[in-house]
């Protein structure tokens, strides 16, 4: 991957949207191009925080383990997306996993390298932080929605949000979740057990509201889902 196409991935990342040409270009003088195979490991938790990964082409998984040794999904990385979230902004160690399930092209960058380069354009910073705060908006909703919903509205909540996320518009109207996910992935997303959320979507099923194809696709009507939540 040449300067030009790192550019054009990083011209992508959210986080970078708000930067000038010029500014984007400082990002780019430190960037590094990487490719992962599928079922290899990015970094290990509690391995030490050194860079930050940009998918250009892939997903990777981020999990982790509780004490009982369970794993519990954080989220699914794809095209575009940056992980870890709060790897330029905080000391110590990965918080997490990154399990790569499809083979990935990757553009990473050091954060010593990209902490130099914000103490050089501290508007930068600025910029970066406006992003950030969306996603902890977001991330404040994900945590409201544990909290307020029972796992029925909880389960609901998560198949809207991966539609939205991972979601592809079909010629029917509905929506179907482009990236495969088990039941016991689904679980494992918001700390329920696999039977939960085999029974809820039997119940979507049930309703029309879900179908599940032959190859494990997942179909959703979305506005009849969101309805479910005001029933």
């Amino acid at each position: 991957m040449n300067r030009i196409e790192i550019t054009e991935v990083l011209q992508t990342v959210p986080l970078f949207k708000e930067l000038t040409s010029n500014e984007l270009n400082e990002i780019v003088n430190i960037a590094q191009y990487r490719q992962y195979k599928k079922g290899s490991h990015v970094f290990m938790q509690d391995d030490p925080l050194e860079n930050v990964y940009f998918i250009y082409q892939g997903k990777v998984k981020i999990y982790k383990n509780d004490v009982n040794g369970k794993e519990q999904i954080v989220t699914v990385q794809k095209d575009g997306d940056m992980f870890p979230h709060v790897g330029f902004f905080r000391k110590g160690n990965y918080p997490a996993y990154a399990l790569v399930i499809e083979n990935t092209k990757a553009v990473v960058i050091s954060i010593s390298h990209f902490e130099n380069v914000l103490l050089q354009q501290p508007q930068v910073s600025i910029k970066l932080f406006r992003v950030m705060g969306e996603k902890i908006v977001d991330l404040q909703n994900r945590l409201e929605a544990q909290i307020l919903n029972n796992t029925y509205e909880q389960i609901i909540k998560l198949i809207m949000r991966l539609c939205n996320t991972d979601g592809q518009k079909m010629p029917d109207g509905k929506i179907m979740i482009t990236t495969q996910f088990t039941n016991k992935d689904l679980a494992n997303m918001i700390g329920t057990t696999r039977e939960t959320v085999s029974r809820t979507l039997t119940k979507l099923k049930k309703k029309d509201i879900v179908e599940v194809d032959e190859k494990g696709n997942i179909m959703v009507d979305f506005e009849s889902l969101e309805e479910e939540l005001f029933i």
